[in-house]
């Protein structure tokens, strides 16, 4: 690995303002848009919930165990999601995030430190987790989880890094990473058979042009009954993608303001600054412009953030 790049003329460094550590215990909250990103996650869930009902019919006749019990199990499981061993292997093997090797560790660790001491919470609360990425913003990352990308460790000046790291702290402090894994656990049923259901149609379809249509029918047939049977709330979750992006945009600006309230508004300045061509595009190609696109990114670009930055608006306590 790299030594830490020393700052560029206009990078402002990172003073190291470490003392007494004074642990604020009501950091961890869950603000607004973490009440809407669980509220627009709710029609995943309840597809979820029929997608669970299926199998529990069955496994309730080879059993004897009704189905209610079946269905209560699965809607109790979320709290496994909470569960060290559970997050772990969501953050490998889902996130393909892994952990630091010691060179990496010995870099993050001080500058790690200087951002949660600043933010008054105890750095042992999280653990670091590494991204092979180009980019210099990971993946979101869940519950105790800090996730940063090679780029970010091997490129940025110990200013910058800083500013990334209190970026995705800003994401704990406001719940928006616990209520990012919790709607990823009950809507992870519907993605799963979604996908099962594109796999099955792309084979029928090459060998049976009616058996499609029988399939499509089917298809149809489901979802009317899902609409009766959830009162029309599944018909949200054609708008909830457009509605999730722009709550994940709200997410990015107010972790922004978090940083900033920890003193990193002129590191995270530069950072932004000079982001990558994607990152710049809010995570896009440089092509990819279109309206739609840009109402389903999840991120806003570059000039974005930094207007929103500059207007200093003072970030939610």
């Amino acid at each position: 690995m790299r030594p830490s790049p020393d700052p560029s003329p206009a990078d402002p460094g990172l003073r190291f303002q470490q003392g007494r550590v004074h642990i604020n215990a009501r950091r961890r909250r869950a603000d607004a848009i973490t009440l809407g990103h669980l509220a627009l996650h709710i029609p995943q869930a309840l597809v979820s919930l029929l997608v669970v009902v299926g199998p529990s019919a069955f496994f309730a006749i080879l059993t004897g165990v009704p189905v209610w019990a079946w269905a209560g199990a699965w809607l109790l499981s979320g709290v496994l999601a909470f569960w060290q061993p559970v997050e772990a292997m969501l953050a490998r093997f889902f996130l393909g995030l892994h952990r630091p090797t010691p060179a990496e560790l010995a870099r993050l660790r001080p500058v790690w430190r200087e951002v949660t001491a600043r933010a008054g919470v105890d750095s042992a609360a999280y653990t670091l987790w590494v991204e092979e990425s180009s980019s210099t913003a990971a993946s979101p990352a869940t519950g105790r989880i800090v996730g940063v990308t090679t780029y970010a460790l091997e490129r940025l000046p110990e200013g910058q890094l800083a500013a990334a790291l209190a970026h995705e702290l800003g994401h704990h402090a406001g719940g928006h990473a616990w209520a990012g894994r919790l709607a990823y656990w009950y809507s992870l049923p519907a993605s799963l058979a979604w996908h099962l259901l594109r796999m099955v149609v792309a084979r029928i379809r090459k060998k049976s042009a009616g058996s499609a249509v029988l399939l499509l029918l089917a298809v149809t047939a489901g979802a009317l009954y899902a609409v009766i049977l959830t009162h029309g709330l599944v018909l949200l979750a054609l708008t909830a993608p457009f509605l999730i992006a722009a709550v994940g945009r709200s997410a990015e600006l107010r972790a922004d303001r978090f940083a900033s309230s920890l003193g990193l508004e002129p590191q995270l300045t530069v950072l932004l600054s000079n982001m990558p061509v994607p990152d710049r595009n809010g995570g896009r190609d440089k092509g990819m412009t279109s309206p739609l696109t840009r109402l389903l990114t999840s991120r806003p670009d570059y000039r974005t953030r930094l207007h929103a930055l500059h207007r200093r608006i003072p970030p939610a306590r």
